[in-house]
């Protein structure tokens, strides 16, 4: 199954935030970029992703698991925008920063580093073995 990222900033929405909506999770909204917007297109119930904070925080936070498949986002005045529901599955015991992606030679290629701007976006089995293992998270 494919690993992903998605992108928030904690004054908008936090990981805190995911959490209290519980098992029915939320819907990812407010995506306007193709290239994000296709990415959840792709996504398959049960795939996992790193929720991630920008900006503010600049590190990953916790793990969050596509619940439910891309739909019209609630958002969106044109059916084109779409998004999936994400539900929140645990914090990270320690979180992730940037700055130490950017210095982890395993993580150079990492979307997150080559194209920061993408706000949902693909992470290979090897980098979510290794942001797991720098976050001392075992699924």
């Amino acid at each position: 199954m494919a690993k992903w990222l998605f992108k928030s900033e904690p004054d908008v929405y936090s990981f805190e935030q995911l959490q209290a909506k519980g098992k029915a999770g939320d819907e990812w909204t407010g995506i306007r970029n193709y290239q994000a917007r296709n990415n959840m297109r792709l996504m398959k119930l049960g795939e996992l992703g790193f929720f991630y904070y920008s900006n503010v925080g600049k590190a990953v936070m916790g793990i969050v698991e596509v619940c439910k498949l891309a739909h019209v986002d609630s958002t969106a005045d044109n059916p084109t925008w779409q998004c999936v529901d994400i539900r929140a599955v645990a914090p990270l015991p320690r979180h992730v920063t940037l700055d130490e992606i950017k210095l982890d030679a395993k993580l150079k290629d990492m979307v997150l580093v080559v194209n920061s701007r993408l706000s949902v976006q693909p992470v290979t089995e090897a980098q979510w073995a290794h942001i797991c293992k720098l976050a001392n998270y075992k699924a």
